[in-house]
């Protein structure tokens, strides 16, 4: 333990953002970063605790979170960053875009606000990378077993890491220009910028793991021709097909589903608009976004920097309270209202609203018809929506975007080909050791799970580079 009076001495203490009125006109991170000296204070309030709910309730990696703390207190950041890579693989994503389930579980927080887990995290990696502690590890042996990652988000990128420093060959495929999936295209620049991404994808190729891109697997290269060359494949396709509004006036043009939108504009800020694409832009038009997650959010964000007349976003789903609820009593992730930066930024929320139809003339959206709910709970003690007699209400709208979360991982050719088993919810199911329906063909991430959270695909990633390290070694010694 750091300081014993650690947590009674200092308080929680964040970066905050760099001015509004300077970060709406880029695309550029909008956190700050803490001093050293408000580090060291930070991971001072570590209690080090005597079971440590931030580590085995928290965090889905498992990150040994009281013994880096207590390092970046006494300064040694080289012990530190020992610690956090021996479960975490890529700390710099994800110190940047986690919601923090660790510290939702930390127990200081049941009676103050808890550590800052996140940022010591961010500035432990970002600490290495300037002091030139992370350097290309390529493994020291090599197996003669290759393996084919389809997929370079957050669980591909995962599990071609694991996979090569155990001694496969790894080569990732990917469709789009450049590796990252989600990450690079779906997560706006303001959250997470790209260089954060080539930056780690170098230090991966330096190892020795090979990225394909720009290729479409089951129609560019087929099953055929990696069953010929690769012992194991592994599919992190994520989860693609967007759960959509059924409602009158949904053909309208100006309806659009948020992660087109968003990577769009993530491929606008890369250079990577192709010639004669047709833009989706807030210049000018009043916006609606339909979710109240983090993909709306992430839409409200984009929306402002694109010079937005308005912006509303709507939630089906209950305000949540201010502080956390007595449903979710610690250590469980507490449902708390929260406000993002970009919430912070402009715009304005409604909750409990759903939408009936949309209107428009001349082929374009205009309008939203509205009504409010209110959720009440059936005999099975499940609550549902119910419209509220006299609350309809109407909302302009040139823009409307549609972040209501997914519903599958969309249609994949090599899926179809092998006709893999897919579960009741319509994802790719597979066993205990990750793998699928077919022999030596495995699934992570979204594609399996359902769209969850970055964090938790990275180690649905790690999990089942383990389960592709046995199925080989089982075949090797039968």
């Amino acid at each position: 333990m750091g300081k014993e009076t650690g947590f009674l001495e200092y308080g929680r203490h964040e970066p905050g953002y760099r001015p509004k009125d300077d970060r709406l006109k880029d695309y550029r991170a909008v956190e700050l970063r803490l001093s050293d000296d408000e580090l060291y204070r930070q991971a001072a309030r570590c209690m080090d605790c005597g079971v440590p709910f931030c580590h085995g309730c928290g965090c889905p990696l498992s990150n040994i979170i009281p013994e880096f703390n207590d390092h970046v207190y006494h300064h040694r950041w080289k012990e530190a960053l020992d610690l956090l890579i021996a479960t975490n693989p890529f700390p710099e994503v994800t110190g940047r875009i986690c919601p923090a389930p660790c510290e939702g579980s930390c127990v200081l927080g049941i009676n103050d606000k808890p550590v800052a887990i996140r940022l010591v995290e961010l500035a432990i990696i970002e600490k290495a990378f300037e002091r030139g502690y992370i350097a290309p590890q390529p493994p020291a042996n090599r197996r003669g077993e290759r393996v084919a990652i389809v997929g370079s988000g957050p669980a591909g990128l995962a599990a071609a890491d694991i996979l090569n420093r155990s001694g496969f060959n790894v080569v990732v495929y990917e469709n789009a220009k450049k590796a990252g999936g989600i990450l690079r295209y779906g997560i706006p620049d303001f959250k997470l910028e790209k260089w954060v991404l080539d930056r780690r994808v170098d230090l991966m190729q330096k190892e020795g793991i090979v990225f394909e891109m720009g290729v479409e697997v089951g129609n560019d290269v087929s099953y055929r021709f990696l069953q010929s060359r690769f012992d194991a494949l592994v599919l992190t396709g994520g989860a693609r097909e967007p759960r959509d509004l059924k409602a009158p006036g949904r053909e309208l043009d100006g309806i659009h589903f948020a992660m087109t939108y968003l990577v769009q504009q993530n491929r606008r800020n890369g250079g990577e608009l192709c010639p004669g694409e047709k833009d989706i832009l807030a210049g000018g038009k009043a916006v609606v976004v339909i979710g109240g997650g983090d993909t709306g959010s992430d839409c409200v964000g984009t929306a402002l920097r694109q010079g937005a007349k308005s912006v509303m976003q709507f939630e089906i789903l209950p305000k949540p309270p201010p502080e956390r609820s007595p449903a979710t009593p610690w250590p469980m992730w507490p449902d708390m209202l929260r406000e993002s930066s970009s919430h912070k930024e402009g715009g304005a929320r409604r909750w409990c609203v759903t939408t009936d139809s949309f209107e428009g003339a001349d082929g374009k959206v205009t309008a939203l018809n509205c009504a409010e709910v209110e959720w009440v709970a059936s005999k099975d003690g499940r609550k549902t929506p119910r419209k509220i007699a006299g609350s309809e209400f109407r909302v302009e709208a040139d823009l409307v975007l549609l972040a209501m979360g997914f519903v599958g991982p969309g249609r994949n050719l090599l899926v179809e080909e092998l006709g893999l088993k897919m579960d009741p919810r319509g994802f790719i199911a597979r066993d205990d050791n990750r793998m699928t329906s077919s022999s030596g063909i495995f699934v992570a991430g979204d594609m399996t799970q359902g769209a969850s959270l970055v964090v938790r695909a990275i180690e649905d990633g790690k999990c089942t580079a383990r389960g592709v390290a046995a199925y080989l070694n089982s075949r090797r010694n039968p």
